[in-house]
């Protein structure tokens, strides 16, 4: 959120219910009325409202708010939405056919309708959209082939059988397909409003409709701030308690401190030396999250870091207890794996933490080793005939003060590699995802947040076809490994949890993208919040706010 985006595991997915003081240093202690909005800070703006092109968690989170799909997350529990059940699969795990809520309407009071889900889906995969996440329709009858051209988008395995019920046909099973029903790329869309708009839905509020809680309003792609209110029309309206909701960009962390304490903000994020400052004080928390940050290397732009040995020395030069320690501060983990730890769990063991099966392989490369560090990059150099040249690369990151920081540090490790020097390239949150999408940078570091409780929502972003593999690693066994859990032991719990472990072994004895950390959060949070429901898609379901 994808983030870039962002769903979906088990330890991983809780509810956190706040129910803190406010900080004692001032505005946390502010007496608000229930009816004064919710504000809460974000990192960056929203760079899209459209289902099937947002792909970063900050978008997909004003999407959570406002839209919604057949399933939502309470908690870490799946529960119905736009379906009026949790359906069960018929024809050997084949076929869903998902029964709608004939009370449910648009903001604008278009009936919501089975036919809005096959007209999304169907958008969502057709090459013309150019939806990042078209690929995570694979497995539904069709869609493939239809992203990739060679089928008409119409034979899309999803039909409106009457007005009010949707049914799918899955090409195989697919085991996490339920959970895929809460993620933004699948909520349905009007119609008549798409066409409308054209390539400007989605840029500004008056070009959309909102099927879920809240709508948003007077917003547009530029803006810095943006308000949220409660949808009338949302099928379930009674049980949404907050009438609005206040979101401010704010990149510094010292900046969002000083609104909390002044009490222009509910809820303010913190990072580096602010989080560290505010540790241990009323109103402080750090929440977990299924969320890694890793480094790509442009192997197509850079062809020596096709060079295994290379990519292993960068890996090794890195302390990831000082960066997450000392420059970060906010809750953070180093990490030996780019997926998230205490997410997915072994079918046959249930205590077995799937990157803790896969630790011999991920700590090999992760610890920080220096004089291994060396070597390895004097032999890949020699390997690759750079041996005594000087290698200049500029490194990609966000323009935040956290990030920048981050880059500071990272620039510091490397660069104690022989001959390496690395330029430094902080731009807007927008033009990094752009720019990597492009494969304009040497360097890049990315993120990834959960869309589902399973490994292979890592793994399979760094496929050789895959759209969010940057960095353009590729290795044909890896390839082979991940596509067989997705399809000839689909079926086979115990099977395909091997096929991901090997994969992930292959992943990290390669260094194809180097891991970094995984996320957390540090908050503070006024008192007057009763209740966030953080879920396991790395989003709050604000449809369960609550406030005193």
């Amino acid at each position: 959120m994808k983030l870039k985006k962002f769903l979906i595991g088990s330890s991983a997915a809780f509810l956190v219910a706040v129910a803190l003081t406010g900080c004692s240093s001032g505005g946390g202690d502010k007496t608000k009325s229930a009816d004064e909005p919710v504000s809460f800070t974000q990192k960056d703006g929203i760079a899209t409202q459209d289902p099937s092109l947002v792909t970063d968690l900050i978008s997909a989170q004003s999407l959570a708010n406002t839209m919604e799909g057949l399933y939502r997350y309470s908690g870490q529990d799946l529960k119905p939405a736009l379906s009026t059940k949790i359906v069960k699969p018929t024809n050997n795990g084949l076929t869903y056919t998902f029964p709608l809520r004939k009370n449910a309407q648009w903001s604008n009071g278009d009936p919501i309708t089975a036919q809005d889900f096959v007209f999304a889906w169907r958008r969502s995969v057709d090459p013309k959209t150019k939806s990042q996440y078209a690929y995570i329709y694979e497995g539904v009858a069709n869609a493939k082939d239809i992203s990739a051209g060679k089928k008409p988008v119409n034979s899309l395995g999803v039909k409106a059988l009457d007005q009010h019920t949707l049914q799918v046909t899955l090409e195989k099973p697919i085991p996490y397909f339920d959970k895929l029903m809460a993620f933004q790329t699948f909520y349905p869309q009007n119609p008549k409003v798409v066409n409308k708009w054209g390539k400007k839905y989605g840029t500004d509020s008056k070009t959309l409709v909102f099927s879920g809680p809240y709508k948003l309003q007077n917003w547009s792609s530029s803006d810095n701030s943006w308000l949220q209110v409660k949808n009338d029309k949302y099928w379930n309206a009674k049980n949404v308690k907050v009438k609005k909701l206040k979101y401010q960009v704010v990149k510094d962390a010292s900046t969002a401190l000083n609104l909390y304490q002044s009490g222009k903000m509910d809820r303010a994020e913190l990072t580096g030396d602010t989080s560290k400052q505010m540790k241990g004080s009323k109103g402080y928390g750090v929440l977990k999250v299924n969320s890694t940050f890793y480094l790509e290397m442009n192997q197509k732009k850079l062809s020596m870091f096709k060079n295994a040995k290379l990519r292993q020395a960068f890996a090794l030069s890195i302390n990831r207890q000082q960066l997450t320690k000392k420059v970060l501060g906010n809750g953070t983990s180093a990490e030996t794996s780019v997926t998230p730890r205490n997410m997915s769990f072994d079918p046959q063991n249930k205590s077995k933490d799937f990157v803790a099966e896969t630790s011999a392989s991920g700590e090999k490369y992760t610890k920080y080793d220096l004089p291994e560090a060396k070597r390895l990059w004097r032999e890949g150099l020699q390997e690759t005939g750079n041996t005594g040249k000087k290698i200049n690369l500029t490194m990609l990151g966000d323009d935040t003060d956290i990030s920048k920081q981050q880059a500071e540090f990272l620039q510091s490790q490397l660069e104690k590699l022989p001959g390496v020097k690395i330029t430094l390239n902080n731009v807007p949150f927008k033009t990094r995802i752009s720019r990597s999408e492009k494969g304009d940078f040497d360097l890049v570091v990315s993120a990834w947040n959960a869309d589902f409780p399973d490994p292979i929502n890592f793994l399979s972003l760094f496929t050789s076809d895959n759209s969010y593999n940057r960095g353009k690693w590729s290795d044909a066994k890896y390839d082979e490994l991940v596509n067989k859990s997705l399809s000839d032991d689909a079926n086979d719990p115990a099977a395909r949890w091997q096929d991901m472990k090997a994969a992930q072994d292959i992943l990290n004895e390669q260094q194809g993208v180097i891991p970094l950390y995984q996320n957390g959060q540090a908050f503070m949070t006024h008192k007057r919040i009763t209740k966030l429901d953080y879920g396991p898609s790395n989003m709050y379901n604000m449809a369960n706010l609550r406030v005193k």
